[in-house]
């Protein structure tokens, strides 16, 4: 050992002497540190040539080698000039040969980045909008490999764009398609315009022969078609936004180890008053809450209400009864003079889908319990649900206090300014047989993030906004503590009103699509240079153009946001992002490294822009059809052609080993969208105190509800391609 050591030493003694004695010129740099060990030097050398050469041509030539050496040590770009000629020198870093960076590889080249579809690949279903956005977390970022495409060459992407074209339909891309009736379809024609048998979940191929001619410009892009399903919940007919899922990437955490929140970076709390978080009566009709005469329009249907058998109501007459003058109310107060009683239940099963109430629980805003009493009912308990509701037999023997007492005793404490509180307070007044105004419930200012129905359940929400498990005894023959779920209650409304309307309001269980590449966004050696080798995170930069103003909606997180008018100007948008501003200004020089973009005109002319959600004149709305122009509306036809045009033009100026990723979003969202308003007006009229079923406006009955999902199958039946520059 000790001797190899001296070896390596003598070797590094004559090479620096050799350094001393190099004629001038000679392109030499030389690092010292302390030992020998620490010692090291670079030299340039001349491929294929003796040193002796190499030396006799930079004495004969001493400023042009200096020159050649300077360009080689500080080239600006690891791409610069392509195939910058460098004199045929090489670097030598500790006796070994150091690579340099990669170019971008030609069309030709082995390592050139791909995205291919194998008929070995493990599809059992259609892909979905969160397995391309997936796709983009893969290329990017942390994502998980495909299972539907194999990716080739991963490090060598240098860009990926993403364009949502809602409008576009499989059948649009038939040779057979005719255009002049393409929307003249009833919904059942609709169905079998979109239906397929229920193992064709495998991509179409692309052939420009068999395509209509507006649309042969996408085999020039892309190989398939790719049907894609849209987001949503086929139990209850439900279609969920493709934007959110395609701009939410999931979160690595598990459910069962959910991260207590933390405020937003800037976050400023509001104080807001409780009366802010009433719920409206439209919201207490479609939760199915008791009816009370107080949400009645004054008139013969409040006058003649009467309670349904075993029913009472509140003594408050209308709603205007429970307003505290402000006069009375104490500055900074937040629950703006009103009472506040947070409310549990616990239940025990009397009959076929039948609860009984056998306890009740009111705790102040104190946090003091005020009341506390079990409860016998009146029919024979069939299951005690000890598991859930604590309650045993041995409990309730001796207990005399029937459902009429505790009504009588809630009528004297609940009055016109009394709020109650709670977590899916319906059921527990429907066990009370009780109707009240005034609710806050915090399964609606907690929303799911997938909307309703669905609710979070009061362990969930506490142990995210509270950092407190609650409920342990689930499960047991402990089962839950209606005095712990009520102040749970309590305390989760009170940190609402100190945060403000705005904490916690829809927030979906992941992260934001930009935020992610930005914090987790991977570069590799190809791009960023040896240090990069193996991978390394070092950020993604991004841009949004969309209509209207992108920074109000999840786009708000990306490097950059571009606002448009008109699919002219998200094209422009797109090819500007990708190439950058001339002076860096805006758009960060040489382009972002990722961009979404969305394209509206085609789906306005087929009419699937919901004007009622979203006025002509706010962020993002459709231009208005009575515009003024001096050209006539372009047909299905030109349109189309428009699109695929447009998707072409941005498809030259795209840079080499770029992915493109074109999609639809969604199918034909109409008759869904007639269906579930039709829906909603039944509920509103059936749950109206006092209406006749057989005399509503409308009915909604088994051949309504198939109907409804029908549609929703047209719905989420979109279209995705995948290519690369």
């Amino acid at each position: 050992m000790g001797k190899n050591r001296k070896n390596k030493t003598r070797g590094l003694a004559a090479a620096m002497s050799g350094l001393a004695t190099a004629p001038t010129g000679t392109s030499t740099v030389t690092t010292t540190g302390t030992g020998a060990t620490a010692t090291a030097v670079v030299e340039l050398v001349q491929r294929g040539t003796s040193g002796e050469a190499a030396t006799a041509e930079s004495a004969a030539s001493p400023q042009t080698a200096s020159t050649t050496s300077s360009a080689s040590l500080k080239r600006s770009s690891p791409h610069d000039a392509d195939d910058a000629d460098d004199d045929g020198w090489q670097t030598i870093e500790r006796g070994r040969p150091v690579k340099k960076h990669k170019k971008i590889p030609g069309a030709d080249s082995s390592r050139y980045p791909g995205i291919h579809f194998s008929q070995q690949a493990r599809l059992q279903s259609k892909i979905n909008v969160s397995s391309l956005r997936d796709l983009i977390l893969y290329i990017f970022a942390d994502g998980p490999a495909p299972q539907w495409v194999s990716v080739k060459h991963r490090p060598e992407f240098r860009k990926i764009v993403t364009i949502m074209v809602p409008g576009l339909e499989e059948a649009m891309f038939k040779e057979t398609v005719n255009f002049s009736t393409y929307t003249n379809l009833t919904p059942d024609q609709a169905l079998d315009r979109v239906a397929t048998s229920p193992d064709d979940y495998y991509p179409r191929p692309l052939n420009k022969d068999t395509l209509p001619g507006a649309l042969q410009p996408f085999a020039d892009m892309f190989p398939h078609l790719w049907p894609v399903r849209a987001p949503g919940d086929d139990k209850y007919a439900k279609l969920h936004s493709p934007v959110q899922t395609m701009l939410t990437a999931p979160l690595k955490e598990k459910k069962a180890n959910t991260k207590p929140v933390a405020d937003p970076h800037g976050w400023t709390d509001v104080r807001t008053r409780i009366t802010e978080f009433l719920a409206t009566p439209e919201e207490l009709m479609e939760n199915g809450f008791p009816k009370h005469p107080a949400l009645l329009k004054a008139g013969p249907q409040r006058d003649g209400f009467k309670d349904p058998e075993g029913w009472v109501h509140t003594r408050v007459a209308t709603l205007q009864d429970g307003d505290v003058p402000e006069a009375e109310i104490q500055q900074g107060s937040v629950t703006a003079g009103r009472e506040v009683l947070a409310l549990d239940c616990e239940m025990c099963v009397t009959g076929e889908n039948e609860y009984s109430l056998t306890r009740i629980s009111l705790v102040s805003w104190d946090g003091e319990a005020i009341l506390d009493e079990l409860v016998k009912p009146d029919k024979p308990i069939i299951d005690y649900v000890t598991r859930f509701s604590g309650i045993t037999k041995e409990m309730l023997d001796p207990v005399t206090t029937t459902l009429a007492d505790i009504q009588a005793r809630l009528l004297d404490i609940l009055g016109p300014r009394t709020i109650l509180l709670g977590h899916s307070l319906e059921s527990d007044l429907k066990a009370m047989q009780l109707a009240h105004p005034f609710i806050v419930d915090t399964s609606i200012i907690f929303p799911h993030p997938r909307g309703p129905p669905l609710k979070s359940s009061l362990k969930y929400l506490a142990l995210k906004y509270l950092n407190r498990e609650v409920q342990k005894g689930d499960g047991t023959i402990h089962g839950h503590d209606s005095i712990e779920d009520a102040k749970t209650c309590l305390d989760l409304v009170k940190k609402k009103c100190e945060k403000g309307k705005a904490w916690a309001a829809g927030e979906v269980h992941g992260e934001n699509l930009f935020k992610r590449l930005a914090r987790a966004g991977t570069a590799y050696r190809a791009t960023a240079g040896p240090a990069a080798t193996g991978g390394l995170p070092t950020g993604k930069t991004s841009a949004a153009v969309d209509w209207g103003d992108p920074t109000r909606s999840a786009c708000n997180a990306a490097t950059v946001t571009i606002a448009c008018k008109s699919d002219d100007d998200v094209e422009a948008g797109i090819i500007r992002a990708v190439k950058g501003d001339p002076d860096g200004l805006e758009v960060p020089g040489g382009g972002v490294d990722f961009v979404w973009a969305r394209m509206r005109e085609l789906e306005a002319q087929l009419g699937w822009w919901n004007r009622n959600k979203l006025g002509a004149d706010s962020a993002g709305g459709p231009p208005s059809p009575n515009a003024a122009s001096a050209e006539p509306s372009p047909t299905l036809e030109q349109s189309v052609g428009t699109v695929a045009q447009r998707l072409k033009r941005i498809h030259d100026a795209l840079p080499r080993c770029t992915a493109l990723i074109v999609l639809s979003g969604t199918g034909d969202p109409r008759e869904m969208s007639r269906l579930q308003a039709v829906q909603a007006r039944f509920r509103k009229e059936y749950n109206t105190p006092g209406s006749n079923w057989d005399q509503l406006s409308v009915q909604w009955t088994d051949a309504e509800d198939q109907a409804l999902r029908r549609a929703v199958k047209v719905a989420r039946s979109g279209i995705g391609f995948v290519g690369v520059k």
